[in-house]
């Protein structure tokens, strides 16, 4: 794709993500940080792999002069995500919905912040139509707990909710929370939904699809 986009003077959008950052020792991570990366462990593949991507865009940057932007997203949601992606924020929802026990990894004090997907994609049009290369971290602020974010899934679904807990993955991030004082200077932009207002447009969606997706399994 940057080969194509030097060919054709195209402007190339990287959408990088804030897996690049590692379990951080920084916290909120800036675009500064370098991140705390494990190359062979058993999330590198995803984690180096867009780390490699960053550098092959500002290689092609550098050298070829391709016209580059690079995002590095943090964790989002909204309607017509995959049901069962194995993302937290589609997990928690499709759980509750099918009224199975949330599943917590670990002791679920772990954090992430979770942005709506149309703040996400305001800030990446922000980037294309701005002339600054980034990176620019694209993310909400708002920090949650994994039992925080169950707890508003089960206020916005199923009051009577459980929560199971299982072993928690290798390399798990404890910490995740974008400083996004970059974007704001100089995009001029800043996510506008929080998790209340976003999350019953999600789940709206998701109740809808697993309600259609059981009445066809009725009918078979």
């Amino acid at each position: 794709m940057l080969g194509l986009a030097k060919r054709i003077g195209a402007r190339f959008l990287l959408t990088s993500t804030s897996e690049v950052y590692g379990d951080p020792l920084e916290h909120p991570q800036k675009e500064t940080y370098w991140g705390n990366v494990n190359p062979i462990g058993e999330r590198s593949c995803y984690d180096e792999g867009k780390r490699t991507a960053e550098t092959l865009t500002m290689d092609y940057h550098r050298g070829a002069g391709v016209e580059v932007r690079i995002a590095r997203i943090f964790n989002t949601y909204g309607p017509r995500m995959c049901l069962d992606d194995g993302r937290v924020v589609s997990n928690f929802v499709a759980q509750a919905i099918r009224k199975q026990p949330l599943t917590v990894y670990g002791d679920g004090k772990q954090t992430r912040s979770f942005q709506y997907v149309s703040d996400l994609v305001n800030g990446l049009v922000a980037l294309m139509e701005g002339e600054h290369v980034g990176p620019f971290n694209l993310g909400n602020p708002g920090e949650f707990t994994m039992l925080e974010l169950a707890e508003v899934v089960k206020e916005t679904i199923d009051s009577s909710a459980t929560i199971e807990y299982k072993p928690n993955t290798a390399d798990d991030p404890h910490m995740r929370k974008p400083d996004i004082s970059k974007a704001k200077e100089l995009l001029n932009w800043e996510p506008k939904i929080p998790l209340r207002e976003g999350l019953p447009l999600m789940v709206n969606d998701f109740r809808n699809r697993i309600l259609n997706e059981d009445e066809g399994k009725g009918m078979k």
